[in-house]
């Protein structure tokens, strides 16, 4: 059987919902998640790793779909963009905040700007400027020049710690 046609069946968890799919074992994960699952959030850019467009969190962390097969995330937990919102009538604090901050213009960068930051929030959750400038760094944009971005995860890292009770800077 040539290469380009074998499969393997691929169970994962995405944004909390559990998938089993056959796919072709050199699908990458960027292509399985837009076209076997039809979660389009996740933007395919540059396909090297390079722009920032595809990020996932993979278990957690964030990871460049459009490096990674299918097949490797056999087992895992994926969490896209589509996954951040707590519910279909309510949006994550870094999705309001993009908005109120004007951290988005074309919204090509946003899914894999709002993963990254998902995860800095997660692990940091009172960043300073550098740390989230440092945290965005392997993602490109060429619309915000950042500020807004920057003022969203600001705006988002108050909001969440709020919710946790405790207090903004």
């Amino acid at each position: 059987m040539d290469t380009a046609e074998q499969t393997r069946m691929v169970e994962l968890t995405v944004n909390g919902t559990r998938h089993r799919r056959e796919a072709p074992v050199r699908m990458t994960l960027a292509d399985f998640l837009r076209h076997e699952l039809e979660l389009t959030g996740t933007h395919v850019g540059c396909e090297h790793g390079v722009c920032g467009a595809c990020t996932i969190l993979f278990d957690g962390r964030s990871a460049r779909s459009c490096l990674m097969l299918a097949a490797q995330a056999h087992g895992h937990e994926i969490t896209t963009v589509e996954g951040l919102a707590p519910g279909p009538d309510r949006l994550h604090p870094l999705q309001e905040a993009f908005r109120d901050q004007h951290g988005l213009q074309c919204g090509f960068c946003t899914p894999g700007m709002l993963t990254t930051l998902a995860e800095l929030l997660g692990t940091t959750p009172d960043p300073d400027d550098a740390a989230i400038r440092e945290a965005i760094s392997g993602n490109l944009c060429r619309c915000t020049g950042y500020e807004g971005i920057v003022r969203a995860a600001r705006q988002a890292a108050k909001v969440m710690a709020a919710s946790r009770g405790g207090s903004p800077r």
